[in-house]
């Protein structure tokens, strides 16, 4: 029969605790940074001052980024209601961003109630900037007849904006195609 070389012996036990023991009366004392003496105070208190003076700058400019966030959202999506989103992301920062959640859920929201009342979803801004686009030539006749739609339904509603009226007109009128004057240089 043969013996096992790892048979748990009660010498072997109390060598092995004496081992151990031995081990930790020898440790070498543990070194955290490489730096010692003034160069380590001097670390230690430039890092100090960063956490105090930088880090909540970085925190209010964050908290400020986020909470107007919703805002640019609803202006880039040319939401009709984006005003009201703007004073509500205003008062969120007052708040401590406890209606900026609202705020952003009425950004991404498609004003249902606004399309029945104007006959639109869009800002006014929005047809302001493709009647630009339709002056300069680079809306398609798709895109042109369906401004033209937009608008025709607004003013059947009665709620179409001056500004509007005077863009729906500037569409109906055709357009000279410009030539050179000949003799000109």
């Amino acid at each position: 029969m043969r013996k096992d070389c790892f048979a748990r012996s009660p010498a072997s036990r109390s060598l092995r605790l004496a081992l151990a023991g031995g081990a930790l009366f020898t440790t070498v004392p543990a070194h955290a940074s490489i730096f010692s003496g003034d160069t380590l105070d001097a670390v230690a208190n430039g890092i100090a001052w960063f956490v105090l003076a930088v880090v909540p700058l970085l925190v209010i400019a964050l908290f400020w980024i986020v909470h107007v966030m919703p805002e640019k959202i609803a202006y880039k999506r040319h939401h009709p209601q984006a005003q009201a989103i703007h004073t509500l992301c205003l008062l969120s920062l007052v708040f401590g961003g406890l209606l900026w959640p609202l705020a952003w859920l009425w950004a991404y929201t498609k004003p249902t109630q606004y399309r029945l009342a104007y006959g639109t979803d869009k800002a006014t801004s929005y047809h302001l900037a493709m009647a630009e686009l339709a002056a300069e030539g680079k809306l398609s006749e798709q895109e042109l007849a369906h401004l033209r739609d937009e608008l025709d339904a607004i003013g059947a509603r009665g709620a179409l904006p001056p500004e509007l009226g005077a863009v729906r007109e500037r569409l109906d009128t055709p357009r000279l195609p410009t030539r050179p004057v000949e003799g000109s240089a």
